[in-house]
């Protein structure tokens, strides 16, 4: 498993209540959600490739 590396996240506190309803819909922690999101954005964005997308790609 990889190391996480913590930080300090400054979060509007009407955005951060909107963001931990969405958590408990999707049956994550706040944290998980963050990371969830984090995660398509950078996938989206061609910004991030899964380990997956990689080993299609070099199988392709």
């Amino acid at each position: 498993m990889s190391e996480k590396k913590p930080f300090v996240l400054r979060i509007a506190p009407e955005k951060l209540e909107a963001l931990e309803k969405w958590a408990a819909d999707e049956f994550r922690s706040t944290n998980g959600q963050i990371e969830y999101i984090i995660d398509q954005a950078l996938r989206n964005s061609g910004r991030w490739k899964s380990k997956s997308e990689t080993i299609k790609k070099e199988g392709s």
